[in-house]
């Protein structure tokens, strides 16, 4: 029987088997500590943890990693927290990688012109960015919808900051992502924060569809990953 190149993982908390994206690699630092491996791609033995901060936080005060490395090992009180801003970075990090691809679209009007000819995969939302504004693009977004059969996922996680210090421009609120494969990367990225965020309860897919927030379109809901911002700000861009 031929194997798998991509074989299953052990949580050390749950001892359910999962693929190594839906969970998270942690090694033993040489002074002792965990350090979180979230590209499975530090050298020396591994352990893995589903990709949930409950799970992160159970691992440090159940000491699952000193049974599972068979050493002394003091993770940081705040392991499931720094794991969180970890995957964060990434996920900004792959985004400004598709902005020097040249594959971002930013400001309200030039967004919106983009979502009617469908040529945005994903919309990219500030946290703090004003209902009115995202209410107009979603109207765009359907209309490019009508034409290509296509809606865009949203990504609203992030604020105006952030997204300002990643794409190296002032007052982000709104930019659109051409598809592309570095987009899918970044998408695939927020998914694995959204999951990890929601935590262990029911599951990651059940976690992440219990953090989405209704855009007032059902064709939108399975795309939105709103993590909970109620802040409806100001329309500024």
């Amino acid at each position: 029987m031929k194997q798998s190149s991509n074989p299953e993982r052990t949580c050390i908390v749950t001892r359910r088997q999962d693929s190594p994206e839906a969970m998270i690699r942690f090694v033993r630092a040489p002074d002792g500590t965990v350090a979180p491996d979230i590209r499975a791609r530090l050298p020396g033995r591994g352990v893995w943890i589903g990709a949930s901060a409950d799970l992160v936080a159970e691992a440090v005060r159940k000491r699952a990693f000193a049974r599972s490395f068979k050493a002394a090992i003091e993770p940081s009180p705040a392991l499931a927290h720094e794991v969180d801003l970890l995957l964060e970075t990434d996920c900004l990090q792959t985004l400004a990688l598709a902005n020097k691809a040249g594959l971002l679209i930013f400001g309200f009007g030039k967004v919106a012109t983009a979502l009617e000819k469908g040529e945005i995969a994903v919309l990219i939302e500030a946290a703090e960015g004003g209902d009115d504004g995202r209410r107009k693009l979603r109207q765009s977004a359907r209309r490019g919808e009508a034409l290509t059969g296509s809606y865009p996922k949203i990504v609203p996680i992030f604020t105006s900051n952030q997204l300002d210090l990643a794409l190296g421009r002032t007052n982000v609120i709104h930019a659109g992502l051409a598809a592309g494969g570095l987009t899918d990367a970044f998408f695939s990225r927020v998914a694995r924060l959204v999951r990890y965020r929601a935590g262990e309860r029911g599951g990651a897919d059940e976690g992440l569809g219990s953090r989405m927030q209704s855009c007032k379109d059902d064709r939108a809901k399975g795309n939105l990953m709103r993590m909970g911002q109620q802040d409806p700000g100001s329309e500024t861009e």
